[in-house]
């Protein structure tokens, strides 16, 4: 952690401490004991109890008493489908999100960035459905994913340095973009061509076109891709689907201008 890190972390207070331990509870992806809180938390036992039991009291977390185990309370289940509905790009995609999918016949991701982090906020499956990691709901790399890469090409400089800096660039696979250098220059091609590729970068087999969603001024508010599986296209066969997938994200920016995006 950097100093400037910990200093925002330690300004936070109860709060920040609180939220991270949602945020911690969040990613185990499954109901969760204590102890496997507290062994993978830097708060000393006492002050993890008080705050997770809060967090249960609040409804933040719900506790089973059976199984000793927390887990995502329902208050926190009605706050994020709220900040759904109102910060998320989602609703207001659908109908050109459902579009592109009956068009292409792949699957279809629609993303935000957040803090340099890829948040999946909606996803239509192929007509012939192929695993992988993306779900609605899921947040993923920037650095090595087609939607990631495609919103950050068109951050302002300094965003954009600050979101590089957020980047673990662990190498997912032998195609994995393994340096900021690597990433800076694809990120100006990318702005360059007005789309991005995802090279089997994040999964193996997994390749996808991205095309940014902007404002009318610029700004960044998501994007879109077209993933498919190596078994089923290549990169120069997903280039066939470019006018359409930059054309809906256009459409989709147009149906956005009149959305409150959050600060």
């Amino acid at each position: 952690m950097t100093a400037i890190q910990s200093s925002q972390r330690g300004a936070d207070g109860t709060v920040g401490k609180a939220l991270n331990i949602l945020d911690q509870v969040a990613q185990f992806g499954r109901p969760v004991r204590f102890g496997e809180l507290l062994a993978a938390s830097e708060h000393p036992k006492a002050t993890l109890y008080r705050l997770v039991q809060t967090l249960a009291n609040q409804g933040m977390l719900t506790y089973d008493e059976d199984r000793q185990t927390y887990a995502p309370g329902l208050r926190l289940v009605r706050l994020a489908h709220a900040a759904w509905r109102q910060s998320s790009l989602a609703p207001i995609a659908r109908p050109y999100v459902d579009a592109l999918a009956t068009q292409v016949g792949e699957t279809i991701h629609l993303a935000q960035l957040d803090r340099g982090q890829v948040l999946y906020v909606d996803k239509r499956s192929a007509s012939q459905p192929i695993e992988m990691f993306s779900q609605a709901g899921k947040v993923g790399p920037g650095f090595c994913t087609g939607v990631g890469k495609a919103m950050m090409a068109f951050l302002d400089e300094n965003t954009q340095a600050d979101a590089i800096r957020r980047q673990a660039f662990l190498a997912h696979t032998p195609t994995t973009l393994a340096s900021s250098d690597a990433l800076l220059a694809e990120l100006a091609e990318i702005k360059r061509d007005g789309v991005a590729f995802d090279r089997e970068e994040h999964e193996p087999g997994i390749i996808c076109i991205a095309a940014p969603i902007l404002s009318e001024g610029g700004r960044v508010i998501g994007a879109l891709s077209i993933t498919t599986s190596t078994q089923r296209q290549t990169l120069d066969g997903l280039l066939v689907h470019r006018p359409v997938l930059q054309e809906t994200a256009a459409e989709i920016a147009s149906a956005a201008e009149t959305w409150q995006f959050p600060c």
